[in-house]
């Protein structure tokens, strides 16, 4: 709720000071006066776009119960203020904020309807709004919504998974075969830890095998004097251990020594020159044997990874496919749900609009693509036409209408409604229902009208007139006295007859 308006420096306006009512607030006066300029400095306060600003706008309001902000501190009783120098400025609660970021906060619970104004109408708000008459009334609708919106979500975030896994399957494919080619070729050649060392020491026997067979050829002609040898030591009378101790073990070692050559005669040398090939080029890519183990075994793991993505994969594709079904089957329910609403509202709607001399107004439905709130597409057709087509009046009495029938039942404040000649050019008739219909909604809403109608501005709760005198405008809050006079002004001119005191004093009654 709006509480006070102070302003300085704004068009025709030097200074005014506004104390406000809740309810209905109705700004009547002669045309060119400055109501609806009064009114763009509320509007600017907010964010709206306007085509003057004051030097100094100051917005006093309770703060919004369901208003919270991260990035500015706000007190209950809320102070929004524009100063206009080289540019205009914002600030709530003494703190710079931006149009946008004004804008934003205030965008719930600041509605504004004008004749130049054709929004209301999205598909999205009309859902909105049947949703909100159902969420009021219906348990099971509100359950039902509330698993769909929280399953959707999940949806879409494994959805979002499955994609970027999509996405990546390409290089996926590329660092699967890299890796399986770096482990196979690890693989093709299965080194052993220690292996090299023990092939070196065959390679260098290889190079010296015939040499080794000559010397032992030679050698071996030691055993021939072993006998004569022993005969010494036994004729001397000393001790020949030693001596056949030495001659057994080297002809150990020679017979070892032979069983070796006999050995590496069955190698083949190409084969082991070719091994060590092998192992030298996997000692030159990872640095030693134990690298490359070490890195096949990395591969082998990240392949296994890459296994497990392409189960993820596979799971996801089924968990879609099995939630996308389920999620159809709930936002059928939901609609057949809407459905069934808004042919109550079309019922409730039909009065309101037969006194506007308007035709029964449609919910056309439609199915889309799963949303956040399912798969319905809504319109709304007034007789054969589309909303489109109606003009500026029209087409906001009908907004009227349906936010007037879909007023909570628990009569929670819904913000402040800023009406700009809602009522103009319209009959009696007319003119009776809308103002029926915005008194309605000033149970809920803070209601600001510009009017020129009398019976719009008999219902208010809080009437102020704005005039001109010159080139200054100056704004009165009116007595009960007074107010009869200016309802008597709107109906015959500035020279009210009899009858028009005597019918304004009946609407005021």
């Amino acid at each position: 709720m709006i509480e006070r308006l102070y302003l300085r420096d704004l068009v025709t306006f030097d200074e005014v000071e506004l104390e406000f009512e809740n309810g209905l607030v109705v700004l009547t006066g002669p045309s060119g006066a400055g109501k609806s300029v009064l009114m763009s400095a509320i509007l600017s306060s907010f964010g709206y776009s306007t085509q003057g600003a004051a030097a100094l706008c100051e917005v006093n309001l309770q703060k919004p119960e369901q208003l919270k902000s991260d990035a500015y501190e706000l007190e209950n009783d809320l102070t929004v203020k524009t100063l206009k120098k080289e540019k205009l400025r914002y600030f709530i609660d003494g703190q710079n904020i931006s149009k946008k970021a004004l804008s934003d906060m205030f965008l719930p619970y600041v509605k504004y309807l004008s004749v130049r104004d054709k929004g209301g109408f999205e598909s999205d708000t009309l859902l909105e709004m049947i949703d909100g008459q159902l969420l009021s009334e219906d348990k099971t609708f509100k359950q039902l919504l509330k698993e769909y919106r929280k399953r959707y979500r999940n949806y879409k975030e494994k959805a979002s998974q499955l994609s970027k896994i999509k996405e990546d399957e390409a290089k996926l494919a590329e660092l699967i075969e890299y890796a399986t080619y770096e482990v196979e070729k690890i693989a093709s050649i299965n080194p052993q830890i220690g292996e090299e060392e023990e092939l070196l020491k065959v390679k260098q026997q290889l190079s010296r095998i015939d040499k080794i067979k000559d010397a032992l050829s030679t050698a071996a002609d030691i055993f021939t004097l072993e006998a004569s040898v022993e005969e010494v030591y036994r004729l001397l009378d000393k001790d020949g251990s030693v001596f056949n101790d030495a001659m057994n073990q080297l002809r150990a070692d020679f017979e070892e020594t032979e069983n070796l050559a006999d050995e590496l005669e069955e190698v083949n040398v190409e084969e082991v020159l070719d091994r060590l090939a092998d192992l030298t080029t996997l000692k030159n890519r990872y640095g030693s044997i134990e690298e490359a183990l070490a890195y096949k075994e990395s591969k082998e793991k990240e392949l296994s990874g890459y296994q497990n993505i392409e189960k993820d994969k596979s799971m996801l594709e089924s968990f879609l496919a099995l939630e996308f079904s389920e999620l159809q089957i709930i936002a059928s329910k939901l609609s057949q749900a809407r459905k069934k609403e808004a042919k109550i509202l079309e019922k409730s709607l039909a009065e309101y609009l037969t006194t506007l001399k308007l035709p029964p107004l449609t919910f056309v439905f439609s199915s889309d693509s799963l949303g956040e709130g399912g798969m319905d597409c809504v319109e709304v057709m007034l007789g054969s036409s589309k909303t489109a087509t109606l003009s500026g009046g029209e087409f906001n009495r009908v907004r009227l209408a349906l936010m007037a029938t879909t007023i909570p039942a628990d009569k929670s404040k819904q913000g402040v409604l800023i009406l700009d000649e809602i009522d103009a050019n319209v009959s009696g008739d007319e003119s009776i229902a809308i103002a029926e219909m915005i008194h309605k909604l000033s149970s809920v809403y803070q209601v600001f009208a510009i009017s020129h109608q009398p019976h719009l501005t008999a219902k208010a709760g809080q009437h102020i007139v704005v005039t001109k005198a010159g080139q200054k405008s100056k704004v009165q809050v009116l007595n009960d006295v007074s107010r009869v006079s200016e309802i008597a002004r709107i109906i015959a001119g500035e020279n009210p007859t009899d009858e028009a005191l005597e019918f304004a004093k009946k609407l005021r009654a």
